[in-house]
């Protein structure tokens, strides 16, 4: 018995020793640059911040999901509900990422999605954890963690975009 609990210890401590050795790897796991294209012929210009200038601009929740790869607890996000008309914005540099026409109620207790605004506004990263496997879903401007993509969703994609809510800032439609 005792030797099972040091091997899961030892296990433990390697799988986190993975998760933060992750933290540190170039942006470009996913074969990106420091410029994407946005639309044709357009590129998307990068957003470069200090840790301590991210602190200033965001809130400590903010800054948890958004920097430090975070999550919101389950339906407590300001959007989970949210069915107003409009755009859903990255919370740290103001780029369009979803649009109110593609969100849906999961059940998950967080925002969901069926498609992205534009597909070069986001950037989606494998990861891989200790017994899981996801895809991790940032804003392509400024690298900001926004949450998960699943192959769970509704036609007509078959995604489901499950977003922080703090990661987000809504931008409602003009009647």
């Amino acid at each position: 018995m005792r030797e099972m609990m040091t091997w899961v210890v030892v296990l433990s401590l390697f799988a986190l020793f993975l998760g933060s050795v992750t933290d540190y790897l170039p942006f470009a796991l996913n074969g990106s640059t420091s410029s994407v294209l946005a639309r044709e012929g357009e590129m998307i210009e990068k957003v470069h911040k200090t840790e301590q200038e991210w602190r200033k601009i965001l809130t400590p929740e903010q800054f948890a999901i958004t920097r430090r790869k975070g999550t919101e607890p389950p339906f407590s996000g300001e959007y989970n509900k949210q069915d107003e008309n409009g755009v859903y914005r990255c919370v740290c540099c103001n780029l369009d990422l979803f649009s109110s026409d593609h969100k849906f109620d999961s059940g998950t207790g967080w925002p969901s999605f069926w498609q992205v605004i534009d597909s070069q506004n986001v950037a989606e990263v494998e990861e891989n954890g200790f017994f899981m496997k996801r895809i991790e879903v940032i804003c392509n401007r400024c690298e900001a963690h926004l949450g998960h993509v699943f192959d769970d969703g509704p036609p007509p994609t078959g995604l489901r975009y499950c977003i922080n809510s703090a990661a987000l800032k809504f931008v409602g439609s003009e009647s």
